[in-house]
């Protein structure tokens, strides 16, 4: 089987379950946003340390596939088999609060905003943090239009909190100082 189909040649994808939507459609903004922060995630995570809360960005990244996988599929019935580790349930939002706090017990209280940069691996956690910013509005927007589980949002929410705090986490680690603005 060829990686190239030539079937979005004309602006239109296919979502999972059957039907076709144009490439700009909210859906697929919305799952593109995911998978470019599930990226997003696999770049700082290859930056050192590559042992910084590997465990953590790994189950991350394993919500954000199946997270994708539910917004690809507008009709999740059909497509049940396939969406069988496509759950993403309150517990995980639960686990990463837990991360968040775990983190900031590490932490100095912020007094100021903080400019994203520091060591290398904080710095792309910033910017994984950014693109989490984008997922979640790409969100909203499809939200206005169909519904989602409101897990999902919540999720994304709580995640880019997390994405900061671990930025933090990875310049503190380092002996690096946040950068006030």
């Amino acid at each position: 089987m060829s990686i190239y189909t030539r079937t979005g040649d004309g602006g239109e994808t296919s979502l999972l379950g059957g039907g076709r939507v144009p490439k700009d459609d909210h859906r697929v903004a919305a799952y593109g946003s995911v998978d470019e922060l599930n990226a997003a995630l696999g770049v700082a995570m290859a930056v050192e340390p590559t042992g910084f809360e590997r465990e953590l960005l790994e189950d991350i990244q394993h919500d954000l596939f199946a997270i994708g996988g539910l917004l690809a599929s507008p009709e999740p019935e059909k497509v049940s088999k396939v969406l069988q580790k496509a759950v993403v349930s309150a517990q995980r939002v639960d686990e990463l609060e837990a991360a968040i706090d775990r983190a900031e017990a590490e932490l100095t209280p912020l007094k100021a905003f903080v400019l994203p940069g520091g060591t290398l691996k904080a710095a792309h956690l910033h910017a994984a943090r950014t693109v989490c910013r984008r997922a979640e509005r790409c969100l909203v927007a499809l939200r206005a239009h169909e519904e989602l589980p409101p897990v999902i949002l919540q999720y994304v929410n709580r995640l880019s909190d997390l994405l900061f705090v671990l930025a933090r986490l990875a310049n503190h680690r380092a002996d690096v100082p946040d950068r006030r603005w």
